[in-house]
């Protein structure tokens, strides 16, 4: 069974400008949807950045995007550190759910995505990172083009686990 893992698409983590962040949010919108028709489930990462006194529970940069689709059926886990695994519930809801294969997308790609895509290979899952719904900002030493480019490269390059890892885009999921 495969479930959506949307990774910390939260107010405050777009207050910092995110390359292409409309067309991000609605493709993670048209997947979504899609999981929703086919009774996939669709997973809400929150990160709560207590510690770091950025994306706080109970503020208003803690809440999932307004401009995302949501529905009462969906699940949210939330998380203190870059990996969605660490130290979570994720892995299992996951169980309990009989998932065996995640659909990642998020912000942000060079932190929260790339720790869970390795924390999910680390635990024996197949994944599809979809290439075109992950986000990130410019960095002192790179772009956020570069560092999505070299993302989607290494993430499809490195050696499987037990699991797996394809890259598409939303538009050979969604069609």
């Amino acid at each position: 069974m495969e479930a959506l893992l949307i990774i910390d698409m939260q107010v405050g983590s777009f207050q910092t400008p995110r390359f292409e962040a409309e067309k991000v949010i609605q493709n993670i919108n048209q997947l979504s949807t899609l999981f929703r028709k086919t009774k996939k489930p669709v997973i809400f990462i929150q990160h709560d950045g207590t510690k770091e006194n950025f994306l706080v529970r109970g503020r208003d940069e803690w809440n999932i995007l307004p401009s995302l689709l949501r529905e009462k059926d969906d699940y949210c886990i939330e998380k203190a550190a870059n990996d969605s695994f660490y130290k979570t519930d994720l892995e299992i809801l996951l169980q309990k759910l009989g998932i065996t294969e995640l659909y990642i997308c998020g912000c942000a790609t060079d932190f929260c995505v790339n720790a869970t895509i390795h924390g999910a290979l680390t635990r024996d899952y197949d994944m599809t990172v979809i290439k075109d719904a992950h986000t990130t900002a410019d960095r002192p030493h790179a772009t956020a083009v570069q560092l999505i480019d070299f993302h989607n490269w290494l993430w499809e390059n490195l050696t499987p686990t037990l699991g797996h890892i394809k890259l598409k885009s939303t538009s050979e999921l969604t069609q």
